[in-house]
């Protein structure tokens, strides 16, 4: 867990999270590792092996780095950040020797949080073979033989926008698990059907569209469709024909980010066994990525 929380009264030791009075990250991290932790049914039980507070905001893709005034003035101001945004993931992967220490077991994935305008993907993967993971994969890391996932969480925001970084983790990991497979044997892709795209035929929906929403991020739609969202609860043995009810936003917490985010995660299937070589517990791909089952998905 990186925190990028500088210094911002060298005088009083002031931070940047304290003085604008932003979400303390412990806290984030705790109150997410409780939600995964009981969103996969005591499956995931994340650790927290050790906890870097960096003085700094990091350096951009194009070499440019904030001065924390700086940045102070542009928040306060709503203009003047800095374009393009995107932090430069070589010289914290090189500066904190994550590719060294990942290779070492030290630790199986990385939490860094900073502030709006750090230039954090929600999510992304390094490592030999890292593919797609809601953005590219970060590049020269294939020298290190373990892959591995890096976070960006915003401590300005809250536990649901953490939980919506993974949710779209989860896409991008069960799509490469699906890759290749059409039609029936596409299970990721029944999963995540919504009312809009397959009027009649809503599964659970995908993380910005519930199973009746109308747009993105419409999870507080009062309008009631069939879903046969129940029916995951029981993967592998999915009812033939489905058993159809009526939902709507009241199942998922009535429009609250956190609420539909975990609803969505608690419907991951984490059964035993395997179906056509692919686990029955999905939630084993999202967190292990080197998984042998990636390498036939090259």
């Amino acid at each position: 867990m990186i925190v990028f929380n500088p210094i911002v009264n060298p005088s009083t030791r002031r931070r940047l999270v304290e003085t604008i009075g932003w979400n303390e990250p412990q806290q984030l991290a705790a109150e997410y590792i409780r939600d995964v932790r009981e969103c996969s049914g005591g499956w995931v039980n994340y650790q927290i092996v050790e906890h870097v507070e960096a003085d700094a905001i990091p350096v951009k893709a194009d070499g440019f780095q904030y001065r924390v005034p700086d940045y102070l003035a542009a928040w306060r101001n709503s203009r003047g950040f800095h374009d393009p945004d995107l932090a430069d993931y070589a010289a914290i992967v090189r500066n904190f020797h994550l590719l060294e220490r990942v290779a070492n077991d030290e630790f199986d994935e990385v939490w860094m949080f900073g502030g709006p305008y750090f230039g954090f993907y929600e999510s992304t993967m390094a490592g030999r073979g890292a593919f797609f993971c809601n953005s590219s994969p970060v590049p020269n890391t294939s020298n290190c033989a373990r892959r591995f996932v890096m976070m960006g969480f915003n401590y300005e925001r809250g536990v649901g926008e953490m939980l919506e970084d993974l949710g779209h983790r989860v896409e991008s990991v069960m799509t490469q698990v699906y890759r290749g497979k059409i039609g029936a044997a596409n299970l990721f892709e029944r999963f995540t059907r919504y009312d809009r795209i397959a009027p009649g035929l809503a599964s659970v929906g995908n993380v910005h569209f519930a199973p009746n929403s109308a747009r993105d991020y419409d999870w507080g739609n009062p309008r009631a469709v069939p879903s046969f969202c129940d029916d995951w609860y029981a993967f592998p043995n999915l009812p033939d024909p489905p058993r159809y009810r009526m939902v709507d936003a009241r199942e998922w917490g009535g429009g609250d980010m956190r609420a539909h985010h975990r609803w969505w995660l608690k419907h991951l299937p984490r059964a035993e066994g395997t179906t056509n070589g692919i686990a029955n517990n999905w939630w084993k791909y999202v967190i292990d990525v080197n998984d042998p089952l990636f390498e036939s998905r090259r």
